[in-house]
């Protein structure tokens, strides 16, 4: 399954502008009431307003020509509690969109976050941190402003204007027909329009999370920078990405502001046919004053949502350009997922079993070919072999981070495919190279996604340490479990985060403990201390680990040696030696 969401945006066809809102829609479907109230506040400030100008030409022919005072006085009065009564609609809808906005865009922001954690490592390989935050964070911000700003005032100003239109054709139909030419006009624009507008939109949203993903980069190696003195390389990479960022801005601005003047020019000829051909009416006795008076209102009450249209469908545009990036990351789906437990023709007989494994992370690459290797319970197994030769790949398989291309991979007589995320987790403790800690406390980072000692308290989990011979471990900690872990884990050394890590892994009492290069980092007075706490695991406990020190795997049981798509058994370790400085296959 494909995860790379550049790739994504390129193949297949796009939804089009109003699928892409239906679903959208559905996802706030628990807004219903509330947007349902809110467009009848906005149809009943459209009524009022459409009856205005109607109330006005009445009262110039049967009132003010006829210089009956008191009549003009009580049609300002109806008139004046008309416009209070759409104040107060158009301000209850304004504030109930606000806050429809705002949990539309909480919803959304959680909607999308909850399925990134569902997703599997490859996506995360495939895609770059920043353009996800532009999504999470930019993409729903343009959403949520349609929606808590433009929304209402699109709806209203549709209904404004077919209602304006209505008048029109009612009052006076060749008149009316006339005055809506225009209007087609621009519709008809708008339609051919809409597309290239929609794309250009889409280009500096995706342009902008290109710049976002820039930006992450150089601060998350802002050291390795100063360090080689790159700066210059940096800053040239940020300028090409700005400079593309601001090009896909400018072509955007324009797109997004052709509505407006195109909108005005044909408003002002619609005016002009109204006061033309309506002057001619009134000299052949066909219309009166008053209903030209009225009839340019409503003309003024057609055109004018309909200039505003101009900038609400620009808005609406980028919203569902932003959608459309949305939407990818929510029509994804975990080709993980737990699968049911099947007869095999040959039930494993190790603890853990690869059979035909072929596996690459790109197609047509295989890091490992035809693999076939047996684990047994309770055994050390170690991995060697050149950088890049299929050793962390083979340890990720295990932990069932990917799902091999082809074969078949058993954990404890049960295809690893027919475990769920939580039983897999429970059996596997995987000790990274460089591991990912929380702000707070080593304690809290130790005891992190553990529910058996969550409750206990600082005395308890003390015990529990020296039940486990890790005492010795957080003694080297300035305070201790109370030492501070910051965010970026900058407070404390790369060798210590693998000590939490390592901590954190046994404290699970896993069946299976990976240890890829978690030792890499670390003084060999602490690791040596680590090899006493591993020896002193439970008989039940697999070990696996990948090291580049030999005095690591050196006591292992196994050594297997991974290199070109392979996996073979060194007999020994003076075997698995040679093979490592001669870099090639065993045979």
């Amino acid at each position: 399954m494909k995860y790379n969401l550049n790739a994504l945006s390129g193949d297949g066809k796009k939804a089009s502008t109003f699928s892409g809102l239906r679903s959208l829609l559905k996802l706030i479907a628990h807004e219903r009431k509330n947007l349902l109230l809110a467009m009848m506040a906005i149809l009943l400030n459209s009524t009022l307003n459409l009856l205005g100008p109607y109330l006005i030409g009445h009262t110039i022919d049967v009132y003010i020509q006829n210089k009956e005072y008191h009549g003009v006085l009580v049609y300002s009065t109806i008139l004046l509690a008309m416009y209070l009564t759409g104040l107060f609609t158009s301000y209850f809808q304004t504030k109930l969109m606000g806050g429809v906005g705002q949990r539309m865009l909480f919803t959304l922001r959680n909607t999308i976050f909850n399925k990134l954690q569902s997703l599997p490592v490859a996506f995360f390989n495939s895609n770059k941190a920043g353009d996800l935050i532009s999504r999470v964070n930019n993409d729903t911000d343009k959403i949520n402003t349609f929606f808590s700003q433009s929304l209402m005032q699109f709806i209203g100003s549709i209904a404004t204007m077919t209602g304006a239109g209505i008048f029109l054709l009612v009052i006076n139909p060749k008149l009316g027909a006339a005055t809506l030419v225009p209007g087609l006009l621009i519709l008809l624009f708008t339609q051919v329009i809409s597309p290239w507008v929609k794309r250009k939109n889409a280009a500096n949203l995706k342009s902008t999370g290109g710049l976002s993903s820039e930006i992450q980069e150089s601060l998350a190696n802002f050291r390795v920078i100063i360090a080689f003195n790159r700066r210059d390389y940096f800053r040239k990479r940020f300028a090409n990405v700005s400079q593309e960022n601001y090009n896909t801005a400018v072509g955007a601005g324009l797109a997004n502001n052709l509505f407006l003047p195109v909108s005005t020019l044909f408003s002002s000829l619609a005016q002009l046919i109204v006061l033309s051909y309506g002057i001619y009416l009134i000299s052949n006795h066909e219309f009166t004053i008053g209903l030209l008076v009225s009839y340019l209102a409503y003309a003024v009450n057609f055109y004018n949502p309909l200039r505003q249209l101009a900038t609400l469908w620009t808005s609406f545009q980028v919203a569902m350009a932003g959608w459309d990036r949305v939407n990818q990351i929510l029509s994804l789906e975990n080709d993980l997922h737990t699968q049911p437990d099947a007869e095999t023709d040959e039930k494993p007989t190790a603890f853990i079993e690869f059979r035909n494994v072929h596996f690459g992370y790109e197609e047509g690459r295989e890091i490992l070919h035809d693999v076939s290797l047996q684990i047994e319970r309770g055994k050390t197994y170690a991995f060697v072999g050149p950088t890049g030769g299929g050793k962390s790949t083979t340890a990720s398989l295990i932990a069932r981070l990917y799902d091999p291309r082809k074969g078949k991979v058993f954990l404890d007589g049960k295809n690893i495919k027919t475990y769920t995320a939580e039983e897999r987790a429970e059996k596997i403790g995987f000790i990274l190279q460089d591991p990912f800690l929380f702000s707070g406390t080593v304690k809290e980072n130790i005891l992190y996604g553990n529910e058996k000692y969550k409750d206990f308290t600082d005395a308890a989990l003390e015990k529990v340490m020296h039940d486990n011979n890790l005492q010795k471990l957080t003694s080297i900690f300035e305070n201790g479990l109370e030492t501070l872990v910051s965010s970026s884990g900058e407070s404390i050394s790369l060798g210590q985060k693998q000590l939490i890590a390592f901590i954190r892994a046994v404290l699970r009492n896993p069946d299976v403990l990976i240890l890829d290069e978690a030792t890499a980092n670390i003084d060999t007075v602490t690791e040596q201390l680590l090899q006493e706490i591993l020896s002193g695991l439970p008989e039940k406990t697999t070990r696996i680990i990948i090291a580049h020190r030999l005095n690591t795997i050196k006591d292992a049981d196994v050594i297997y040696f991974v290199n070109s798509g392979e996996i073979v058994r060194a007999g020994s370790f003076s075997e698995a030696l040679e093979l490592l400085m001669k870099g090639k296959r065993a045979r």
